[in-house]
């Protein structure tokens, strides 16, 4: 029987490169950047504050306008192929979730090729383990954490769910988070590595493919659900199913592609309020 031969780099490149995919993506970029700047000069915040020791490692509290006490927490994770982007692009994820009554954490991270998307999980693990310590000084539950990405950040969001929290620190609990929302993720990560647009900044082997793939490790014990825009490539519905087939449908109880969506305009639905993917969000936070 004659072998399958895989898929050419042009291929790879054709599933992986939204921004080829989305030629309006420049408007998109720009008016979350625009709508982010608003969102802090006009609602209650604290920005910058330190998680970490590097420069990278700093995160934005969005406080919910009542200033309630115990409040639920989302943790946002921004995406970018992990190369790209910033915390203060996304700001304007908060407003909606403040609205509803949560403390939103919006952490930066240091980006590829400068670190590796080890370096990179190591670094959220670090934001999460802080938020836990620290959130009850801006008024959040550390009991009610849920964390939600957007394309890389979705995949961070699905690897955090499998952290050994107290492997992190002896004070964590053993189920730090209350569940995940993974827009547009990516669940295994050996494609990437015959993607070569992204391959000379991730420089990937096959080793951390496998490590760094959320759909080859266990599945955890709190749910995720995981979203893509019906307009998005086959390979990103694909991780849909992938990450169901190989967490379960306990694990991962939702699966669906949003209408009339892309893969940017995919996180619009997270923001905005009477959404089906900004319901799931509240959901898990116990606010739905």
């Amino acid at each position: 029987m004659a072998r399958l031969q895989p898929p050419p780099a042009a291929w790879f490149e054709s599933q992986y490169d939204n921004r080829a995919r989305v030629p309006e993506h420049p408007a998109i970029l720009a008016r979350w950047a625009d709508d982010s700047a608003q969102v802090r000069a006009e609602n209650a915040c604290v920005l910058d504050l330190p998680y970490g020791e590097s420069d990278a490692e700093k995160l934005d509290i969005f406080l919910p306008a009542k200033g309630a006490a115990a409040a639920p927490v989302l943790v946002f994770i921004h995406g970018g192929w992990w190369r790209a982007l910033d915390k203060a692009d996304h700001s304007f994820v908060a407003p909606a979730f403040n609205d509803a009554g949560a403390v939103v954490v919006v952490p930066n991270y240091a980006l590829c090729p400068a670190v590796t998307i080890d370096a990179i999980a190591l670094q959220l693990t670090a934001a999460l383990a802080w938020t836990w310590r620290h959130i009850v000084q801006h008024g959040g539950d550390p009991g009610r954490i849920v964390v939600a990405g957007h394309s890389a950040g979705g995949h961070l969001a699905a690897m955090l769910l499998t952290c050994r929290w107290q492997h992190v620190g002896a004070d964590l609990p053993r189920m730090l988070l209350r569940g995940a929302v993974a827009i547009s993720g990516v669940f295994d990560l050996d494609p990437l590595r015959r993607t070569p647009f992204l391959q000379r900044d991730l420089r990937l082997t096959g080793a951390s493919a496998r490590r760094l793939s959320p759909a080859r490790l266990p599945a955890p014990s709190v749910p995720l659900s995981a979203v893509a825009g019906a307009s998005e490539s086959p390979e990103f519905l694909r991780h849909l199913r992938l990450i169901r087939d190989a967490w379960g449908p306990q694990a991962v109880p939702v699966i669906e592609a949003i209408p009339d969506a892309n893969h940017f305009t995919a996180l619009d639905h997270l923001a905005r309020r009477g959404t089906r993917v900004h319901g799931l969000a509240l959901e898990r936070l116990g606010l739905g």
